[in-house]
C-alpha cells in the first residue's frame, strides 16, 4: 500500500500546481496610468490682452499601442474630460477636438487618439487684466486609455503660468493643434429617411465628380448611429454623396439631427488626403425611391419554396455523414453496429432510433439557441459555438476522455464521456442517444453541399418554419445509420463478438485523438501560445484524472477515495484553466490577419474597404470565406486554391484574392454571408473585371470548378 499513500499525497499537490501554473506565469504587474499617457498645459500668453479671447491646450502624449477617447468613445471607453481651475473673472469655452481616428475590438468599435495630441479650449479674459499680470492656469484632465486586452484609468493635474503679453514659445504647438481641427463643411448637408433607411446627404454636385474614395461620419452624440454597421458612400449626379447610415437600437423615435465630424479621403493622384468636416444636418422630405448612381447592390438569395428547402435540408444532411469532420463519431457507431451483432433485431432498432433522437434533439436545442441568439441582436451563424473558445476547450477535453476511453487507459462505463462503448446491455440506448449528441456537435463545423442555403433561409423564417428545417437537417445527418439499424437481417451478416472487439476499439481511439489536434491547433489560431499553454496543461490534468481513476479503481476502499478525491481535483484544476483560453493575452495568430503566400496564389485579408477598392480599380476579385475549424474549408483550400495552377492562372488574369477568416467571430463577415443566404462558411464569390454583383461558386471546389469560372468570366 505504500505506493498508493504516496499517490495519495502527491496528486492533489500536482493538480493545484498545474491549476495555478498559468495565472502564476501570467502574473505582470499592469503598467500605471502615469507611464501610459503624460499630460501638460500648452499656453501662449503673447496675445493675452484684456477682454481677448485666446487657445490654450491639454496635450496628451500617448504609449505607443494605447489610445484615449474622443468626445463619443463609441461602443466602449470614456471621453476623455478637461476641468478648468481659472482665476475670477476668466471664461473657458468648449473643449475642441482634433479628427478622430477608427479602432475595432472585436466587434465592437472605438473612436479616439494615439499618439501626440492636443485637446483644445478657448479661454477669455476679464475686462481689468493688466499688461504683465501673471496668469496661472490649472485644469483638472482624466482619461481611460486602452490597448486590446487592457484599459487602465488616470488623471492628472496640469498647471502652467503665463504672462499677459509674454510669449513662452508654444505658438507652433498651437498653430499646429489648430490645423487638426475638423474645419466647418463648406456645403450643405440634410438626412434622408426612408425605406432604404438613413442616409446623410452632401449637397454639392461637385462631389459626385470628385475623386473620393471613402468618407466616415462620426457622430457627436453616442446613441443614434449605430457604430460597428458599415457606413455605404455612394454618389448621385447632380446631386452629391450620399452616406448610408445605420441607426442604432438604442435611438428613441426617428433621427431628425445630426451632428458630427464627417472625414473625406480623396485621391490627389499619388497621395491621399484625409480632411474632417464639422457637419450639422436635419431631416428632409424622403425622395422617390430611386436607386442611387454607382450604388453597388448584392443579388437577393434565390426564392426558394418550403418543401424545396426541407429537400435541401434532408439531402445536405446526409452528405453532412461524409465530412471528415465526422468521421471520428462515425467510427464509433461502426463499433457500435459490431457490438450489436449478437442482439435482437428490435434491439438493433432502437438503437437507430436512439441515436436518431439525440441527432433531433441536438439540433432543435442549436436551432432554439441560435434563433433565441438572433432575436436578441446577436450576429452568429452556423457553427457559431467553434468560434467559442471555451466551447471548443471543453470539447477538447471530451473527446480527449473519449479518446483515452477508448484506448483502455481508464473505463468510465456508460457516462457521457464513455459514449458508445457497452452497447451491448440495455444502459447502451443512452449512449447511442449522446453519439447522437456528439455528432451534432462535431458536425457543425462542416457545411455540406445543399445545406448552405437551406439554413440560411431557416434562420430568416419564423420559429416553426426555422425548426422544421433544422430537424429536417438533423434526420438527415440521422438517416444513414437508422436505414442500417432497420435493414432486414444486417445484424445476421456481422461478425460475432470477440477479442477482435477490443483491440478495433483501441483503434478507432485515434480518429479521435487526430480531431483533438485538429481543435488544438484551432485553438491557438484563436488565442495565441499564452490561450494554447492553458488548454494544454489542462490536457495533462485530464489524462491525469483518467489516470487516477482508472489506478485507483483496482484497490481497496481507501484507495479508490483518494482516487476520486485526486480525479475530482485533476478535473476542477482543469475547469478552471477554462478562463484563459477566453481571455488569452496574446492576439490571435490567425491566416488571414494579414497578406500570406503558400503553394496557391497571394492573399490578403478582407475587408468591405478592401474588396471596394479592388473593384474600383476595376480588377477581377476572387473572395474566400474560410475558418480554421471548418474542414469542408481546409480541404477546399488544399485540394483547389493551394495548387500552382490556380497561382499562375491568378497571376495570368491578374486576379485579386482575398481571405475573409471567420474562426472568431466577425459581425462584417456575418453580415456578408447572409446577404448571400448563407449562415456559415465556406462562401466562394468571384467578382469579374468590372462587374459589382459576383457570381457564387459551389461548396465544394476543385480547381477545374475555380478555372471553370476565372476564364469564362474574364
Amino acid at each position: 500500500m505504500q505506493p498508493y499513500r504516496a499517490l495519495a499525497r502527491v496528486l492533489p499537490l500536482l493538480a493545484a500546481l498545474l491549476a495555478c501554473w498559468p495565472a502564476l506565469a501570467a502574473a505582470e504587474e499592469p503598467p500605471a496610468a502615469s507611464d501610459l499617457v503624460q499630460a501638460e498645459l500648452v499656453a501662449d500668453g503673447a496675445g493675452v490682452r484684456a477682454g481677448a479671447t485666446f487657445d490654450v491646450g491639454v496635450r496628451l502624449r500617448v504609449r505607443e499601442g494605447w489610445h484615449v477617447y474622443w468626445e463619443n468613445p463609441g461602443d466602449s471607453g470614456l471621453p476623455t474630460r478637461v476641468g478648468w481651475n481659472l482665476p475670477a473673472g476668466w471664461q473657458a469655452g468648449e473643449l475642441r477636438w482634433p479628427v478622430p481616428e477608427v479602432y475595432w475590438a472585436g466587434p465592437i468599435i472605438n473612436f479616439g487618439y494615439e499618439g501626440d495630441l492636443v485637446l483644445l479650449t478657448a479661454l477669455t479674459a476679464p475686462a481689468s487684466l493688466a499688461d504683465g499680470a501673471e496668469i496661472p492656469l490649472e485644469a483638472e484632465v482624466s482619461w481611460l486609455v486602452c490597448n486590446p486586452e487592457t484599459c487602465i484609468p488616470g488623471k492628472a493635474t496640469v498647471q502652467r503660468k503665463i504672462t499677459a503679453g509674454g510669449a513662452t514659445g508654444d505658438a507652433a504647438k498651437l498653430e499646429a493643434a489648430r490645423a487638426l481641427l475638423p474645419q466647418p463643411a463648406p456645403w450643405k448637408a440634410s438626412l434622408r429617411t426612408g425605406t432604404a433607411g438613413l442616409a446623410l446627404v452632401i449637397d454639392e454636385p461637385a462631389l459626385a465628380a470628385a475623386r473620393i474614395e471613402g468618407a466616415y461620419f462620426f457622430p457627436r452624440q453616442n446613441d443614434l448611429l449605430a457604430h460597428a454597421e458599415p457606413q455605404k458612400l455612394t454618389r448621385e449626379a447632380g446631386k452629391g454623396l450620399v452616406l448610408t447610415l445605420a441607426p442604432s437600437e438604442f435611438a428613441e423615435g426617428p433621427i431628425e439631427a445630426l451632428e458630427g465630424v464627417l472625414v473625406l479621403e480623396e485621391d490627389l493622384g499619388g497621395s491621399k488626403a484625409r480632411q474632417g468636416f464639422t457637419v450639422a444636418a436635419k431631416a428632409a422630405a424622403a425622395p422617390a425611391a430611386t436607386a442611387a448612381a454607382g450604388a453597388t447592390e448584392v443579388p437577393a438569395a434565390p426564392a426558394l419554396g418550403l418543401l424545396e428547402v426541407l429537400g435541401l435540408a434532408l439531402l445536405g444532411g446526409i452528405i453532412l455523414n461524409l465530412m471528415p469532420c465526422v468521421f471520428p463519431v462515425l467510427s464509433l457507431k461502426v463499433l457500435g453496429i459490431a457490438q450489436q451483432a449478437a442482439e435482437s433485431r428490435a434491439r438493433v432498432r432502437l438503437h437507430g432510433i436512439a441515436y436518431t433522437a439525440g441527432i433531433l434533439v441536438s439540433f432543435a436545442a442549436l436551432a432554439g439557441l441560435l434563433l433565441l441568439l438572433r432575436a436578441g441582436g446577436a450576429e452568429i451563424g452556423w457553427g457559431f459555438q467553434l468560434q467559442s473558445p471555451v466551447f471548443v476547450t471543453l470539447l477538447v477535453y471530451v473527446l480527449f476522455a473519449m479518446a483515452l476511453s477508448l484506448s483502455g487507459v481508464v473505463h468510465f462505463g456508460n457516462s457521457i464521456v464513455g459514449v458508445g462503448s457497452s452497447l451491448a446491455a440495455r444502459p447502451g440506448l443512452p449512449g447511442s442517444f449522446f453519439t447522437g449528441v456528439l455528432a451534432t456537435v462535431v458536425a457543425t463545423p462542416c457545411t455540406a453541399p445543399f445545406m448552405g442555403a437551406a439554413v440560411g433561409f431557416a434562420i430568416l423564417q419564423p420559429a416553426a418554419i426555422a425548426l422544421a428545417i433544422f430537424l429536417a437537417l438533423g434526420f438527415g445527418l440521422a438517416l444513414p445509420f437508422l436505414a442500417l439499424s432497420f435493414a432486414p437481417g444486417l445484424h445476421r451478416r456481422m461478425p460475432r463478438p470477440g477479442a477482435w472487439m477490443e483491440t478495433l476499439k483501441q483503434g478507432l481511439a485515434f480518429p479521435l485523438y487526430g480531431t483533438v489536434a485538429w481543435l488544438v491547433w484551432v485553438l491557438h489560431l484563436q488565442i495565441g501560445s499564452t490561450g494554447l499553454a492553458a488548454v494544454l496543461a489542462g490536457l495533462v490534468l485530464v489524462a491525469l484524472a483518467a489516470w487516477a481513476w482508472g489506478t485507483s479503481r483496482m484497490a481497496g476502499t481507501a484507495m479508490r477515495r483518494v482516487g476520486a478525491v485526486a480525479t475530482a481535483a485533476a478535473v476542477a484544476g482543469a475547469l478552471l484553466l477554462v478562463r484563459y483560453p477566453a481571455a488569452a493575452a496574446d492576439a490571435p495568430q490567425v491566416a488571414t490577419a494579414a497578406a500570406g503566400e503558400g503553394a496557391g496564389p497571394r492573399y490578403e485579408a478582407w475587408s468591405e474597404e478592401k474588396l471596394a477598392a479592388l473593384l474600383a480599380e476595376g480588377r477581377p476579385v476572387f473572395v474566400n470565406f474560410t475558418a480554421a475549424w471548418c474542414v469542408t474549408c481546409l480541404v477546399n483550400e488544399r485540394t483547389a486554391m493551394a495548387t500552382d495552377g490556380v497561382r499562375s492562372l491568378f497571376a495570368e488574369k491578374d486576379v485579386a484574392y482575398l481571405k475573409g477568416d471567420w474562426t472568431n467571430r466577425d459581425p462584417a463577415i456575418t453580415r456578408t454571408l447572409e446577404k448571400f443566404g448563407r449562415s456559415g462558411v465556406p462562401l466562394y464569390l468571384y467578382y469579374p473585371a468590372g462587374e459589382k454583383e459576383p457570381i457564387v461558386l459551389p461548396q465544394i471546389l476543385t480547381e477545374s470548378v475555380v478555372r471553370e469560372h476565372v476564364e469564362g468570366n474574364t
